[in-house]
């Protein structure tokens, strides 16, 4: 070998060790751990400071009042804006501690977790006479307890005691029949309200939402595969059923319907209130279970939101029937769509999404409920932060699929805003006006289930390394189980832990980074093409060439149809 090649091989390698021992990339990642633990016992901190001033002064009512250290039993109040039919002799259900039970167990506080297991099942009742919100308990309680069931299993060799002998199942089977007769409807969508010992109420409303009938089965379906009874799951799935037969032409559901008729109430939809976890929980569903109509359902919906909804990295509300544009905001509620995009596989769409949300938040300090697109304003009645979730759950869900360093950064100017503008003495308090950070006497339950514990998350992701889970809206973890689903992508099938099966990638990693693009699940018209986002159909040649439109798929960016050029290729002809 020359002098000339031996020191060009040199200089090769020189500049490969200098890319992978490079003191400075070192003492980068070295900064970037310490940062992240510096945040998860920042969120820690967070949490206890909520968790433990609940226990102090709210317990064991439903959620805590900060400002006046006191507590309100709000189980009754969840959706019910005009407060009516309140009970009387309603004492609460200790619901914050219900919904921290998971959080518990994920900030590893096993201790706690059984001290609280076991108080609730020696004083937890739902034998009272109390009108409900089918959606709020089911997510909330239902779904806590039967999370909590599944984490107790998962970790009773942890549990000081070892005393668990599925209290929280029985409960929770005890909750699941009484909501059954709130499915008693002529078309078997379930009323909204429910009385927890009586059953529906004479002269109840039939008016409900979307979400209200489409949500239940993650919860409903985990209880009938843990206790053999079918009924819950199979009332859920009826349910879900018939809201995809009332679809419009253009597969869109509309936010409220009567349970009675069918009919739609409400012609305006979007994925915002009324109708968010409806499609959140047609995909995750197909997760958990494994069903195939799962997929559909969800991929046919979801093609219509991104044709009819989507304008650039925004999603604005539209009419059902003609896809026509009827609403141009922002609800906070909608933050929740980057990260049921990042399951999909859509993860660029999901960051340009994501990022608009979070530059609304920073306009503000934080995210107000409602924002008018067209006049970059905050509306001026819902001007309100309630300590929302989603925007943490989407950064959460983008950190994991890409590991970009910048969501951490969005993570910790969240958890700054929080504390300067929400934390008091008492615990944490809602906002009623972000444009002044007026302060609201109320600590919701979800922001211990959902807000705290997607950030801690965030920065420390330990949790997920031994099995992967699908979280419920409620942000309460269901374990994704081999024995429960009928068909499912090996990658997701998790019997003992999230290794690889492929034995050339049997590494551990965070099972949230185990991501499956179902569109990798349609047949490709050619083997050497492949999808690159759950809407892309394909085109029919790798060359693009054409005769007609019927050989043009669907572009994988903004999902729309390609059409066949006068040269003869694929393409967007039409916008061009």
């Amino acid at each position: 070998m020359s002098a000339r090649k031996l020191n060009l091989w040199v200089l090769l390698l020189l500049l490969i060790l200098s890319i992978f021992f490079d003191p400075s990339v070192s003492q980068i990642d070295s900064r970037l751990t310490a940062k992240k633990r510096q945040m998860r016992e920042r969120v820690r901190k967070m949490f206890y400071h909520a968790y433990e001033n609940y226990l102090t002064y709210a317990f064991p009512h439903d959620e805590l009042k900060p400002l006046t250290k006191s507590f309100t039993d709000s189980l009754s109040e969840l959706g019910n804006l005009k407060l009516e039919h309140l009970p009387q002799d309603y004492n609460g259900s200790a619901l914050t501690l219900i919904e921290s039970l998971s959080s518990l167990v994920i900030l590893g506080n096993y201790t706690e977790f059984e001290r609280a297991v076991l108080w609730l099942s020696e004083n937890l009742t739902f034998d009272v006479d109390a009108r409900v919100n089918l959606f709020e308990c089911n997510i909330r309680v239902l779904g806590g307890l039967v999370s909590a069931h599944l984490l107790a299993t998962d970790f009773s060799n942890r549990l000081v005691q070892g005393s668990y002998k599925n209290q929280l199942l029985v409960l929770a089977e005890d909750l699941g029949k009484r909501f059954l007769p709130a499915f008693s409807s002529p078309t078997g969508l379930p009323y909204a309200w429910i009385n927890l010992k009586y059953g529906v109420m004479e002269n109840e409303t039939t008016e409900t939402s979307t979400s209200g009938c489409g949500s239940l089965i993650l919860e409903m379906g985990a209880l009938s595969r843990l206790t053999g009874d079918p009924r819950y799951e199979s009332a859920a799935l009826r349910a879900i059923r018939k809201l995809w037969s009332m679809r419009s032409s253009l597969n869109l559901v509309g936010t409220t319907l009567d349970v009675a008729t069918g009919e739609w109430i409400e012609h305006s939809s979007g994925i915002g209130a009324g109708v968010d976890s409806f499609y959140e929980y047609l995909y995750k569903a197909h997760i958990l279970f494994g069903k195939e109509d799962f997929w559909r359902m969800f991929h046919s919906a979801y093609l219509a939101v991104q044709k009819y909804f989507r304008h650039g990295a925004w999603y604005h509300e539209a009419d059902i029937r003609t896809g026509k544009a009827t609403y141009w905001q922002l609800t906070s509620l909608q933050a929740f769509w980057p990260g049921l995009q990042v399951l999909v596989g859509d993860v660029e769409a999901a960051n340009s999404s994501h990022r608009e949300f979070f530059n609304v938040w920073q306009k503000y300090g934080l995210l107000p409920e409602r924002y008018l697109l067209e006049y970059e304003t905050v509306h001026p009645t819902e001007k309100y932060y309630p300590l929302r979730p989603e925007l943490a759950e989407s950064t959460f869900y983008l950190y994991q699929a890409t590991r970009d360093p910048w969501y951490l950064q969005v993570g910790e100017s969240m958890v700054k805003s929080l504390d300067l503008y929400t934390k008091v003495e008492g615990g944490f308090s809602s906002i009623k006006d972000v444009t002044t950070m007026q302060r609201e006497d109320h600590q919701h339950s979800f922001f211990l289930a959902e807000t705290c514990k997607y950030l801690y998350l965030l920065f420390d992701d330990s949790f997920l390394a031994d099995r992967n889970y699908v979280f419920t809206t409620e942000g309460h973890p269901l374990p994704v189980l081999s024995s429960w689903h009928e068909r499912l992508p090996e990658a997701y099938i998790s019997s003992n832990s999230s290794y690889v099966k492929n034995e050339k990638h049997r590494k551990r990693a965070s099972a949230m980074s185990l991501q499956v693009c179902p569109a990798m699940s349609l047949i490709p018209r050619d083997g050497d093409q492949k999808a690159e986002s759950a809407c892309h159909v394909l085109d029919a040649r790798n060359d693009h060439r054409c005769f007609s439109d019927d050989e043009c798929g669907v572009d994988s960016n903004n999902c729309r149809p390609r059409s066949c050029s006068m040269a003869g290729y694929c393409g967007l002809w039409l916008l061009m």
